[in-house]
């Protein structure tokens, strides 16, 4: 609607400063000269808005400007409160400013929004990691996070997986990510991604670094996670799989049967499914029973019908 775009234009340009009519364009999702029209609309309204020709140009409320509409809907003020996660939030040392920022933005709500939030609030609730996940003792978090937000050097003592497990890093933190109850740091050289319950020693240099400019923490993450993906399925297996086999798969190769898999009678399918590795694929089909006849490679094939002929054995 056009009067929840008005409003829009006017917070982006209260919280962000100068924008241009084609940032605002793409921001809202409409054309540049939809904001030229909607400019002209808060004119009419009396807001105190002015705009800049030329290539450093845009438009931008008169200084001391601020509106106190909080444009949310019943659907927005719902989000947020379920968006406040208190777990991360604590483990980040922000909890208190959690609840503050919850409590004044409830207290800012119109009464029928903030019936809504509360409830919503009462009724949902977030609880990331999965059901066998350990929790993660992450002591050096709050560092972590402070010097992502003050742009300082880490040196920290860290433990990988391959020899040598334990080394010593020096880190430039750009960002945090919280990934099924884990915590992550994505730190330059490279950058690279850690575990930040992997550091087992960590120290605050006095010295500083900058960000680079355009670099974008979410674009990096999904990038870091496709070529994850990627580099822990190098190998294939070609299968014939019941209908119960199927609903039993999970991840990439469920979405592989789904895509290429081949009807046969009886609703079984034949694919080719990806796998991590051989011991990963033997314990998938393993897992499967008769549900799964593996076709190839051999080798696979071969260690299955001897792992069959051993429980044969176990409990025959």
């Amino acid at each position: 609607m056009k009067s929840g775009r008005l409003l829009s234009i006017l917070l982006l340009l209260q919280t962000r400063g100068r924008m241009t009519a084609a940032e605002l364009a793409a921001e809202l999702e409409v054309s540049p000269r939809t904001v030229y029209r909607d400019v002209e609309a808060l004119h009419g309204a009396g807001v105190p808005l002015y705009g800049d020709a030329g290539h450093r140009g845009g438009y931008q409320l008169l200084a001391g400007y601020r509106t106190r509409l909080t444009g949310l809907n019943a659907g927005e003020a719902e989000a947020l409160f379920l968006a406040g996660m208190p777990g991360p939030a604590a483990e980040l040392g922000l909890g208190p400013a959690l609840s503050a920022a919850q409590l004044k933005l409830r207290a800012a709500l119109p009464a029928e929004l903030r019936e809504q939030a509360d409830r919503m609030r009462t009724r949902f609730h977030l609880d990331a990691p999965g059901w066998y996940a350990d929790d993660a003792d992450v002591p050096f978090l709050p560092q972590v996070a402070d010097a992502v937000w003050q742009g300082k050097v880490l040196d920290v003592r860290y433990r990988r997986w391959k020899e040598p497990t334990d080394v010593d890093r020096r880190l430039e933190p750009y960002g945090l990510v919280l990934k099924a109850g884990r915590w992550y740091v994505v730190a330059a050289p490279g950058p690279r991604t850690y575990r930040v319950d992997q550091i087992l020693r960590l120290e605050v240099r006095g010295e500083r670094f900058a960000v680079p400019d355009g670099f974008d923490l979410a674009g990096h993450w999904r990038a870091y996670q496709a070529g994850f993906h990627a580099r822990l399925h190098r190998a294939e297996a070609e299968v014939r799989i019941s209908p119960r086999g199927a609903e039993l798969l999970g991840g990439a190769a469920a979405r592989a049967l789904e895509a290429t898999g081949v009807p046969e009678a009886g609703g079984w399918r034949r694919a080719v499914l990806p796998v991590e590795s051989p011991e990963q694929a033997h314990a998938l089909f393993l897992g499967l029973g008769a549900e799964v006849e593996v076709l190839g490679p051999p080798e696979l094939r071969r260690r299955l019908a001897e792992s069959v002929r051993a429980l044969g054995a176990l409990y025959g």
